[in-house]
C-alpha cells in the first residue's frame, strides 16, 4: 500500500475533527458543560480518548469551537432570510422549519447552555454576545413588521409578537433534545397559524 499524501493526511484529519465535534455536540447538549468528560465525547465519536486530545486540548476548547460554528451558521441563516424573495410569511415558514429541523437541535441547545449556565468557559459567552441574539432579532422584525402591514400577521406589537414566537419554538427545540431516536416533526401550518391573521 502506498504512503498517503499531504492531500490524503488532511482528509483524514479533519473528518476525524468533524468526527469528535458531532459527538460533542450530542454529548454536550444531553449533558452540559459540566456533566461531560472528554472520555465521554470519545465514547461517543468511536475514539480513544487519547486521540481526541490530539484535535482539541481540552472540553473547554472543544465547546467554544462549537459555539463559535453555531453563532456562525445562526447569523448566516438570519442573513440569507433577509435576501430571501417571498412574503413575508413564506420567509418566516423558512425561518420555522430550519430551527425546528432535527439537525439544529443539538447546536440550539448548546446556545441555550451559553445563556443559562454558570459553568460555560467566557469565551463561549463572548461569542454569542458577540452575534447578540437581539441583533439577530432585530434582523427578523422588518419582516413581522412587512407581514403585519401587509395584512399576513396578525396585528399587535410586532416586538411581542416576534418574542412568543420564539419562546414557542425554542420550548418546541427543548422538548426534543433529549429523544434522539424519536424525533417529532412538527406541523409548520398549526405553528404559522400563531402569527397570521
Amino acid at each position: 500500500m502506498a504512503p498517503l499524501n499531504d492531500q490524503q493526511l488532511d482528509q483524514i484529519r479533519d473528518e476525524r475533527r468533524e468526527q469528535i465535534k458531532k459527538a460533542a455536540l450530542k454529548v454536550f447538549a444531553r449533558r452540559g458543560i459540566a456533566g461531560t468528560k472528554m472520555s465521554m465525547i470519545a465514547n461517543e465519536a468511536g475514539i480513544s480518548q487519547g486521540l481526541s486530545y490530539r484535535y482539541f486540548s481540552s472540553k473547554d476548547e472543544l465547546f467554544i469551537a462549537l459555539v463559535q460554528e453555531a453563532m456562525e451558521e445562526t447569523d448566516a441563516t438570519f442573513a440569507s432570510l433577509e435576501q430571501m424573495s417571498g412574503t413575508p410569511t413564506e420567509k418566516i415558514r423558512e425561518l420555522t422549519k430550519g430551527m425546528l429541523d432535527e439537525s439544529n437541535k443539538h447546536s440550539f441547545m448548546l446556545i441555550q447552555q451559553v445563556q443559562t449556565a454558570d459553568e460555560v468557559p467566557e469565551k463561549a459567552k463572548e461569542i454569542v454576545e458577540q452575534y447578540s441574539s437581539n441583533a439577530l432579532i432585530d434582523r427578523i422584525l422588518p419582516i413581522i413588521i412587512k407581514g403585519q402591514e401587509s395584512g399576513e400577521f396578525c396585528a399587535g406589537d410586532p416586538s411581542e409578537l416576534l418574542l412568543l414566537y420564539f419562546s414557542v419554538i425554542s420550548g418546541l427545540m427543548l422538548q426534543q433534545v433529549d429523544r434522539d431516536d424519536n424525533y417529532r416533526v412538527w406541523d409548520i401550518n398549526i405553528l404559522m397559524k400563531m402569527l397570521t391573521t
